[in-house]
């Protein structure tokens, strides 16, 4: 009978290659974005911008990406890709956020606002403003100067695409006239 025979269901192996090839196709639309590299970098700096003060506000900062994206006319997958980008370098930025915070966020007005401040707010307060500040500071300068690199690699690669085409096109036009 059949529950005497052994069917055996192969489980379909997951393809790898199709993956790969997502992954190239969504890097090849993010590079030939309608915007152009400036968008592209723009929506980098937002998102790297962003989570340099997305920790210490438990998340609730990564609702700033959407109206920035918009605002800013940035790209909104280069923002995701900035944003994770700055998880990557948030552990050794929080050290320099922390005394950027301390530095700009004077004392007597961090214990005003715990003593004004419901009891689960100064909670926060007391221990993430300096991140908070610090973040916004640091995160502002890092999107300003990832901005510039960003925007040369992919003009680089946009010119590097145009003269491979241009290249193509004089080959194929050299040898339809030698025929």
């Amino acid at each position: 009978m059949q529950s005497t025979q052994k069917v055996k269901i192969m489980k379909a192996r997951y393809d790898w290659r199709s993956t790969k090839r997502w992954f190239r196709y969504k890097y090849l639309l993010l590079l030939r974005a309608k915007g152009g590299p400036s968008m592209v970098a723009r929506g980098f700096s937002v998102g790297l911008f962003v989570e340099m003060f997305t920790l210490p506000t438990a998340g609730f900062a990564f609702v700033l990406i959407f109206p920035l994206v918009y605002l800013l006319r940035a790209n909104f997958a280069a923002a995701l890709i900035g944003f994770v980008f700055g998880k990557v370098i948030y552990i050794p930025m929080s050290i320099l956020n922390k005394q950027v915070g301390e530095a700009l966020v004077p004392k007597h007005f961090k214990y005003y606002l715990i003593h004004h401040l419901p009891h689960l707010l100064s909670n926060i307060i007391r221990s993430g403003l300096d991140l908070i500040v610090g973040g916004m500071v640091v995160g502002l300068v890092l999107g300003l100067v990832a901005y510039f690199p960003v925007m040369l690699l992919l003009k680089y690669h946009t010119n590097r695409r145009k003269e491979k085409r241009r290249l193509r096109k004089d080959q194929l036009t050299s040898s339809e006239t030698n025929e």
